[in-house]
């Protein structure tokens, strides 16, 4: 095998992976689809958008941004944290082709943020923050779907936000599912999880991936209760558009108003779909590396480049804006995807699915696909993630259930931005620690004290510094020494030399070593990164 793959050209070589990795990225995208499409329908109906227009989003996520994007298990389509957004700004600007026109925009604008290398705003977001989010994704997966899991299916989407749309929040809707569960639901969601969980330990049975043995269960006991009375209703079945012809298909498509271009309003709200969607992208992407088996790292400018390409495409057929989605690619990851072929064939699942079987996609059950994302849930927030958390010490692990907390209890940008406060504050904390070392000797009468100041001493250390320096006891020799220091703040500078102007009275003698007058801060040599990037 390895002198077969030396001789391959570098067109063979993507060839080989691509057949190699097909056997894994084919049915992973079958169950990708399965998750994406009653997520498709009911974000698009939460949002007040045409169910359609939900489709087509998947579908343009799928083929399109997939093709563009660098990230290997990423899937992009219509969000929940952007119904809110939407509904609003359908509301805003009066119809919904005055709104794809603001899409279109907002794609632009993300097109200019990632060739302006906008993306690089991902690599800031601390680990603890993104473990915290990914395992409050899970839990809320959890919740959410246990009501859909009982048979309490008015909206599968859900909402990722705790407060949602019809006014109820994630417990209350949980409790209400228990007083008006579905028997023949329960059924399925049990016996879907238990295929979930002991199908994969069977070797020989493993080759087909579980979560399309789910579907297929699903249909049969759907089928089986059809002439019952556990028969399940028409709200607790996936349902898609039925298209007749060619021409009704085509019909479905809307083209934005160009004459609102100049519309204040239009341009706002732009702007606030390409700034929203590009902060959940970067963060699902952040978390969807830290799940990848193979450790990859996906290039934030692209993403965001090719985030922009398919909100401008969708804008202009009539589809709604879309992000990277950490519920769909998370369920990628779950299936085996290798590659980015699995998010690209799940896009045209949603179209031939459309188009040729609508008749068959709609016997499926949503409580088998309730289990799926239950289980895909448990994964994303396992008990042992909180004792790994936990073991690394505080300044980790209170970011990170603060995180979570916060993501449950608000939505997913709020409760990141609440974590990232957290992370802050123990990262400034430990800054202001790590600014300056000592060591203290003693000859017949004085202290000698030698202060050894880091690379970097930035105004966060200003207050540790004079801390520091007024807890010096008098009659002590004090040498300051900055060889080390790169970039000394201008506050820190004008307390150390008020330190040494005033220590006199208090009969401290202070030497200054290597500290200059004034620092500059010290650029970053771009050279070597374009040389990489060639």
């Amino acid at each position: 095998m390895k002198n077969e793959k030396s001789t391959l050209s570098g067109l063979d070589i993507k060839k080989y992976f691509l057949k190699k990795n097909l056997k894994h990225d084919l049915p992973a995208s079958i169950v990708v689809f399965l998750v994406a499409l009653p997520l498709c329908l009911g974000i698009a109906m939460a949002s007040g958008a045409p169910l359609f227009a939900g489709l087509i989003t998947g579908i343009i996520g799928g083929i399109v941004v997939s093709s563009v994007s660098g990230s290997q298990l990423s899937v992009s389509g219509p969000a929940a944290g952007l119904t809110v957004i939407v509904l609003g700004a359908i509301a805003t600007l009066g119809n919904y082709q005055t709104f794809l026109l603001a899409v279109m925009l907002a794609g632009i604008m993300q097109i200019i943020l990632g060739l302006a290398k906008a993306g690089t705003i991902g690599n800031y977001f601390p680990s603890s923050v993104i473990t915290g989010m990914l395992a409050a994704i899970g839990i809320i997966l959890i919740l959410k779907q246990l009501p859909h899991a009982l048979g309490v299916d008015s909206d599968f989407a859900g909402d990722e936000a705790f407060m949602q749309n019809d006014q109820q929040n994630t417990f209350s809707a949980v409790q209400n599912a228990l007083g008006q569960f579905s028997i023949a639901a329960i059924v399925i969601s049990t016996l879907s999880i238990a295929v979930l969980i002991l199908w994969p330990k069977f070797k020989k049975l493993a080759i087909v991936p579980a979560p399309l043995i789910v579907v297929f269960i699903g249909i049969a006991l759907t089928l089986m209760f059809a002439n019952t009375g556990l028969a399940l209703r028409p709200d607790q079945m996936v349902t898609i558009p039925i298209v007749n012809g060619w021409n009704e298909f085509t019909g479905l498509f809307t083209m934005p108003d160009f004459s609102q271009i100049s519309n204040k309003d239009v341009w706002v709200v732009a702007g606030t779909i390409a700034i929203v969607a590009s902060l959940e992208t970067l963060l699902s992407i952040e978390a969807i590396d830290k799940i990848d088996p193979v450790k990859r790292v996906s290039p934030t400018n692209r993403e965001l480049v090719a985030q922009g390409v398919g909100n401008m495409v969708s804008g202009m057929v009539g589809g709604m804006p879309m992000t990277s989605v950490i519920v769909r690619s998370s369920a990628n990851v779950g299936a085996g995807g290798r590659t980015k072929m699995s998010a690209i064939f799940h896009g045209v699942w949603l179209l031939l699915s459309l188009i040729l079987i609508p008749f068959v996609i709609n016997l499926i059950p949503l409580a088998c696909l309730a289990a799926v994302l239950l289980v895909t849930g448990y994964k994303l927030a396992k008990i042992d993630l909180f004792k790994q958390m936990y073991q690394k010490g505080w300044d980790q692990f209170v970011p990170f259930l603060v995180t979570v907390l916060a993501v449950i209890f608000t939505d997913l940008l709020k409760g990141v931005a609440i974590g990232m406060v957290v992370s802050i504050f123990y990262l400034l904390r430990t800054n202001m620690r790590n600014s300056f070392f000592y060591r203290i000797t003693q000859d017949d009468k004085k202290k000698n004290i030698r202060i050894k100041l880091a690379e970097e001493v930035s105004f966060l250390n200003k207050a540790a510094i004079q801390m520091m320096l007024t807890k010096i006891p008098p009659e002590t020799n004090v040498i300051i020494d900055g060889t080390n220091a790169r970039f000394i703040d201008p506050d820190v500078l004008e307390i150390i030399n008020n330190f040494k102007h005033n220590a006199y009275s208090r009969g401290i003698i202070v030497q200054l070593e290597n500290i200059q007058k004034n620092y500059t801060v010290p650029k970053i040599d771009t050279r070597v990164i374009e040389e990489i990037n060639k």
